[in-house]
Formats: C-alpha cells, sequence, structure tokens
C-alpha cells in the first residue's frame, strides 16, 4: 500500500476555484497549512477572482495564486500546472436545464475539459489529483449527469495508463451541497419573502451535505485514497416538502410539477455497482476496474468491508433523514445563523 502524502507540503491547484467549493477549500487549506507552499486558483472569470483576492489579499497570503483559464485551454491547463502536486478538479457546468439547451458546450467543458486536466497531471508530475463529481452521475437520465459520469469515467480509467508515475486519480461523488450557489435551499429563503414557494414534488428526495463536509471529504481522498476509486460520503436525505416547511412554513406550497432531466429521488451508488463497493466506515468506495484485485489490501489497509449484495444507495431509501427542526438548525449553523422561518 502506497503512503499517505500530507497536502500542507504541496503546490496544490484548484480548477474552478471561484466557486461554492472552490472558495470553501481555499480557505480550508489557508486556515489548515498557513505556510503552505502554493495554492493556484485556477477559473475563467476574471471578476470572481477579483472579489476573491479582495477576501485573500496577497500580503496576507502570499502562497496564493491567480491563474486565468479554462479546462477547454490544454495549453493553458498544462501552463498553470508547472510544479504543481495536487489537483482538485472542481470546474464544470452544472445546471440540467442549460445542459440540455447546450449540450455540446457542456461535453466541452466537463468531458473534455477534464481529459484536459487529466493529460497536463500526466506531463507536469502531478502526484495527487481529486475530481469532484455528482449524484447525477449514477444512472444519469439528464445531459449535466451523462457529461460527469463520463468525467468519472476518465479520471477512474487514467490510472490505467499513467505508467510508473506516482500518480493517483480519484473521485468523490456526493448530493446537493448545502448553501452552494443554485442550490433549493437559498433558492427557497428568497423565495420565502414572496409568500410562495414552488414544490416539484413534496414527495421528492434529496441527499445534502454541508460545504465544510464536502471539503474534508477531498482532504481525506487527497491523503488516503489509492486512486481509481469513487468515494460517497454516508450523509442524510431531505424532503422538498420539508425544506419548505423548514424555510417557509407560512409560505404557501405550489406543486409544479418535475421538471425534465429531474429524478424524484437521487442515487450514488446504483445496485449494479455493489460488487465493486466497499464500506469505509464514514464513506463508500466504489472500485474501478484497475483496483478490484487491490481490494483485500484496500479492505485490510482501511478496515473496510464489502457491501451486500445489491446493494444500493438512494436519496428515498436512505435510512437517514433529517426532519424540519434539524433542517433549521443547519441553516443556522452553516449559512445563516440569524435566519428565521417566515
Amino acid at each position: 500500500m502506497q503512503q499517505s502524502v500530507d497536502i500542507c507540503d504541496q503546490s496544490i491547484l484548484i480548477t474552478g476555484g471561484t466557486g461554492s467549493f472552490g472558495k470553501a477549500f481555499v480557505k480550508s487549506v489557508l486556515d489548515h497549512c498557513p505556510k503552505i507552499k502554493r495554492l493556484v486558483v485556477y477559473s475563467r472569470d476574471e471578476l470572481k477572482q477579483f472579489e476573491m483576492q479582495q477576501e485573500f489579499p496577497q500580503d496576507k497570503y502570499p502562497a496564493l495564486r491567480f491563474f486565468i483559464g479554462d479546462v477547454r485551454d490544454p495549453a493553458r491547463l498544462s501552463r498553470a500546472m508547472e510544479g504543481i502536486d495536487t489537483v482538485v478538479h472542481a470546474a464544470a457546468l452544472k445546471q440540467v436545464p442549460a445542459a440540455e439547451y447546450n449540450p455540446f458546450e457542456f461535453i466541452k467543458t466537463n468531458v473534455m475539459g477534464a481529459q484536459n486536466v487529466i493529460e497536463a497531471c500526466l506531463d507536469k508530475g502531478v502526484r495527487r489529483v481529486v475530481a469532484l463529481s455528482t449524484d447525477k452521475a449514477a444512472a444519469p437520465i439528464n445531459l449535466y449527469g451523462a457529461t460527469k459520469l463520463c468525467s468519472d469515467k476518465l479520471f477512474i480509467a487514467a490510472n490505467n495508463f499513467k505508467g510508473e508515475r506516482d500518480l493517483r486519480f480519484s473521485v468523490v461523488r456526493y448530493g446537493n451541497v448545502m448553501g452552494s450557489r443554485g442550490s433549493v435551499i437559498p433558492f427557497f429563503m428568497n423565495k420565502a419573502k414572496t409568500g410562495v414557494l414552488p414544490i416539484t414534488d413534496s414527495a421528492m428526495t434529496r441527499f445534502n451535505i454541508p460545504l465544510e463536509e464536502g471539503v474534508e471529504m477531498v482532504f481525506w481522498a487527497l491523503e488516503h485514497a489509492l486512486g481509481g476509486e469513487i468515494l460517497v460520503p454516508k450523509i442524510p436525505s431531505y424532503r422538498i416538502g420539508d425544506v419548505a416547511e423548514a424555510i417557509g412554513p407560512s409560505c404557501k406550497q405550489e406543486i409544479v410539477g418535475i421538471r425534465p432531466g429531474e429524478k424524484l429521488h437521487e442515487e450514488m451508488i446504483t445496485s449494479s455497482d455493489s460488487p465493486n463497493t466497499i464500506d469505509l466506515g464514514g464513506y463508500y468506495a466504489i472500485l474501478g476496474a484497475g483496483l478490484q484485485h487491490k481490494m483485500p489490501d484496500y479492505m485490510k489497509a482501511l478496515k473496510a468491508r464489502p457491501v451486500p449484495t445489491g446493494f444500493a444507495y438512494e436519496s428515498g431509501s436512505n435510512p437517514d433523514f433529517l426532519s424540519v427542526e434539524q433542517i433549521r438548525s443547519l441553516i443556522k449553523t452553516h449559512m445563516n445563523p440569524e435566519f428565521e422561518p417566515i
């Protein structure tokens, strides 16, 4: 088994570094590793980079660098990865309706961009790579999910042709990130002011993970993953109707129906994945083809065990559900300490 790596001794690059996850990851790295060698924020939006520079000024964070670039541009990626040890790939186009209307734009960023990241990592001596995925990549029914499934497959397969390099490619997959831009909770908090909350289906469920836990999971993957696995956290679900009740108990709930490309319940592990899935305690790991022969070593090193035959991990059948009060408490803890239901 390979040894884990202390990321504080690394030079790190994060693609999509000005997004919700990217900003939280950068803050956590700088808090955890104040003397980190170098931390590069790679993204295409100059305004967001400018705003982030105000939050993390150069005189206080001299190791922080901002690189304008697109994952669609392999030459720019290659330049940005000079001297980089660790890459976190968070850049993606994510809006489901936009993907249905602009499919090839999503393919260029989420699929071709993923391969560009992989090629640059192989060419520039990067040692650890973690790519972010989504529950929509499990048995996808929309184009966004399909592109992320392709991305996952590319990163897992990259371990098969890394040669003798000390390089591991891994993927982390989780559900709705609480409070991220475009997610349902901030949308409901804003809509509650109108007195009406649009509900797709009161029985709809989603997985929920606070941003901080998503960041912690990536740290864990960077230090412990062997490469070739998709890591999935054990997290609670919520019902959309309960989210509406938690935020706007006095609001009218207007049923608007499920939009094209949406599922009633999301999956993170399908039953077809169960033969290759192991339970790590706090996480599950779906092992890629290159790791299946290492399953005994993996289970011994991380005290893992196989999941039951036919196991599936779905938000609707998840045994762990958030109550209305728990949702309110999480909003206060992770989003707005002054939050009060309307």
